[in-house]
């Protein structure tokens, strides 16, 4: 089996490449390798040739998908095409998302994709499996480039969604879908349909819904949030733990049916054929969503070992079963589920070989979630940057509530038109949100982004203490896990600041932060928890002593009030403060130094009146022998009052470019004045407002000023101190293959 896992680490070790290895290069090592694995018989060289067979064919699925996407040049432009609506669309607060299943394109000179992930921002109806020719905005996918938080183009990839768009007006019908992906998402549609209005309780029958079909989009944001906080977002998802205790069910009740059937032959096939069918079925019915594809395929691998009864060890079959899913879905090694569901297989794996002796109901159910949590420590940590204390002690209640009776009772509400089943199944839902409600409160434990030498410490510790050793062996492993625990990101030296210009689309948000004390200059736009938040715990930011809010924008506070519930903030500054409980005014004058780095307040000044964008907050931070300018969307106007007030008092060696980038900031007489070397911009990806101006940039390049755009470079941590400044691009840190 060593064979297997060596190809499946080949196969993982592809997908967080920058570039895919070249061909020739593979050839040799492959030619090199073999012959003297079969002279030698050395591990290190059979482990060589089978991990180079894993990257080569993962290398090749990946050329196979890029090859796929659509020309760079149609990004941006108005393309019509023809195609399916694929699952369930999903309605949100601006518009509704679907996918979209391309047939064919009008212009046969345009090559698409073959899924697309649309928006509609008409809010139209796009029911599941009806044919539409439309036009549409095309764009490839993007999402924001931070330290940490959600990555929107490791989602995308691993989905095998390569284009992303926006519907136009004047979509034309086409009919209906006849093939069976499209019955089935018709009939997924019309039983969440059914199942919605089949409790009382709208969040009650959301979850019967989410459970039966896969209707997620059902549940709200907050619901999310409070699930996330319990560690209980993996009860909701249709995934290997519903699928497997549904086959298992089935498995049951065939042997219990089959002891009163006259004696058939090879009656294990027909208990796993069956417990196979009933997953399947469930399968098809939740969407076959990526993460239900990647439960089954597992279970099906481990069927054929049982059938087969060659004697396999559950192991071996989990080996098999993880080499199968990456035979056929390669990308899946992207998404956390993956790591989440085959890591905590295996711990359940080794609690079951470890055990010595059977032991009682409570203590076996006790050791396998101490296991569980265990095996996921990790992985929280590393995707989500917390740690929900609550977790045990909310899935001993609510994962076998839902598991072993929600799921059951929603299927059968979904299968069987009564009522009555509907409205049971909504009651144990109601169950399962009072014990949601009544944990959500309980405080997380928040994990900084780890270096990786630590990160590979934590994942050796976790495999010590999992496997069933001598007790030395778990005390080595529960050592390498504590820096995972205990670890600080290092605080900037004395004199020393930190600047992180984090990517939050069309919008700003400056982190700011000296040895003992953090600002946050401005928040962007949505909630704090897409962005803000894991990026303040990566950096290992426990509280605000600052919030300044430039002016009353949502691209500039619309994350104020989620960022207040989610973490402390001390004071908060703001140039329009009658917008904000307990804000002090934004005043110019303002003046005060944090270990060493010194904070002036240039604008707006005392009483002023005037636009809303003149009102911005104009900041300027130094160190000893570097400084750092934010004018928020300051207009020119007011550029001009602080060149006549402040004259050289202004030079700056960086500069945060005004508004965005807008022709409306960043004039002449204010660069000349300012003479930044390097020019910091935060706007969103193809914005609607063409932000940055040409005209900006072109003022800029006359100047010899380097511009560093969140839009193109992600992220943008700088560190300033008696030298020259140190930049460094988060894309540019986290390059991979399949990143536009």
């Amino acid at each position: 089996m060593l064979p297997l896992a060596f190809f499946c680490a080949g196969v993982v070790l592809c997908a967080f490449l920058p570039q895919l290895p070249s061909w020739p290069l593979l050839l040799t090592v492959l030619l090199l390798s073999w012959p003297l694995w079969w002279r030698t018989r050395r591990l290190w060289l059979l482990a060589l040739v089978a991990a180079t067979l894993g990257l080569g064919y993962a290398a090749w699925r990946a050329e196979l998908r890029l090859a796929q996407r659509p020309d760079a040049a149609l990004a941006g432009e108005v393309v019509q095409f023809s195609g399916v609506v694929r699952g369930l669309a999903k309605p949100g607060e601006f518009g509704v998302r679907l996918r979209f299943e391309v047939e064919a394109v009008d212009n046969p000179a345009i090559r698409l994709p073959p899924l697309l992930e649309l928006s509609d921002y008409r809010q139209q109806a796009w029911p599941a499996g009806s044919r539409w020719r439309l036009s549409a905005r095309l764009r490839p996918p993007r999402g924001a480039a931070n330290v940490a938080g959600f990555d929107a183009e490791a989602w995308y990839w691993s989905e095998g969604v390569l284009a992303t768009g926006s519907v136009l007006k004047g979509r034309q019908a086409l009919g209906r879908a006849t093939d069976w992906p499209a019955r089935i998402d018709r009939l997924r549609e019309r039983v969440a349909q059914r199942l919605l209005t089949g409790s009382d309780e709208a969040r009650a029958a959301a979850l019967v819904a989410a459970l039966a079909v896969g209707a997620q989009q059902t549940l709200t944001r907050d619901d999310w949030q409070r699930l996330a906080a319990t560690g209980l977002t993996h009860v909701v998802s249709v995934s290997g733990l519903h699928i497997t205790m549904i086959a298992l069910l089935v498995a049951w009740l065939l042997r219990r049916a089959l002891r009163h059937l006259p004696p058939l032959r090879r009656p294990l096939w027909w208990e796993l054929g069956g417990a196979v069918l009933a997953a399947g079925t469930y399968a098809a019915l939740a969407g076959f969503s990526v993460p239900t594809q990647r439960s089954l395929w597992m279970l099906v691998m481990a069927a054929l070992a049982l059938a087969s009864q060659r004697g396999l060890s559950p192991l071996q079959i989990w080996l098999a079963a993880l080499t199968l899913v990456l035979l056929l879905d390669p990308f899946a090694v992207l998404a956390p589920g993956f790591w989440l569901s085959f890591g905590l297989v295996a711990a359940l794996i080794v609690m079951v070989a470890g055990r010595r002796a059977p032991g009682g109901k409570w203590q076996t159910a006790l050791q396998a979630q101490g296991l569980v949590t265990l095996a996921s420590t990790v992985p929280l940590a590393l995707f989500f940057g917390q740690l929900p204390l609550v977790s045990p002690l909310a899935n001993a209640l609510g994962t076998p509530l839902v598991s072993l009776l929600l799921t059951p009772l929603a299927l059968l509400a979904a299968l069987l038109p009564w009522p009555w089943l509907a409205e049971v199944a909504g009651w144990v839902a109601q169950l399962f949100w009072w014990w949601v409600d009544l944990l959500a409160g309980a405080p997380l434990y928040p994990v900084p982004l780890l270096p990786w030498p630590l990160l590979l410490a934590a994942l050796a510790g976790t495999l010590l203490a999992l496997l069933p050793w001598s007790r030395s062996g778990r005390a080595l492993g529960a050592c390498l896990l504590l820096p995972l625990l205990l670890y600080r990101v290092p605080a900037p030296a004395s004199g020393t600041l930190a600047v992180e210009l984090l990517d939050v689309g069309q919008g700003l948000a400056v982190l700011l932060r000296t040895r003992q004390h953090a600002l946050l200059y401005d928040t962007g736009a949505g909630e704090a928890t897409r962005v803000l938040l894991p990026a303040l715990r990566a950096l290992d930011v426990g509280q605000l002593d600052t919030l300044l809010l430039s002016h009353h924008d949502s691209d500039h506070d619309g994350a104020a009030a989620s960022l207040r519930d989610g973490i402390k903030v001390g004071r908060i500054l703001a140039g329009q403060p009658q917008f904000y409980p307990g804000a002090q005014p934004c005043r110019g004058g303002q003046s005060w130094v944090w270990d060493g780095v010194r904070f002036d307040v240039l604008w707006p000044p005392p009483a002023w009146q005037g636009e809303d964008n003149a009102h911005s907050c104009v900041l300027r931070v130094a160190t000893a022998g570097q400084a750092l300018l934010l004018s928020g969307d300051a207009p020119l106007a007011v550029e001009q009052a602080l060149v006549a007030r402040y004259g050289s008092v202004l030079r700056s060696q960086w500069l945060v470019l005004g508004h965005h980038g807008s022709r409306t900031s960043s004039g002449d007489d204010w660069l000349r004045q300012v003479q930044p070397q390097m020019a910091l911009l935060s706007a969103g990806y193809r914005n609607r407002y063409r932000h940055p101006h040409p005209q900006v940039l072109s003022r800029l390049d006359a100047a010899g000023i380097t511009v560093w755009r969140s839009d193109h470079d992600g992220a943008l941590a700088l560190r300033l101190g008696s030298q020259q400044g140190e930049l460094q691009a988060r894309r540019a840190q986290a390059a991979r293959y399949w990143r536009p």
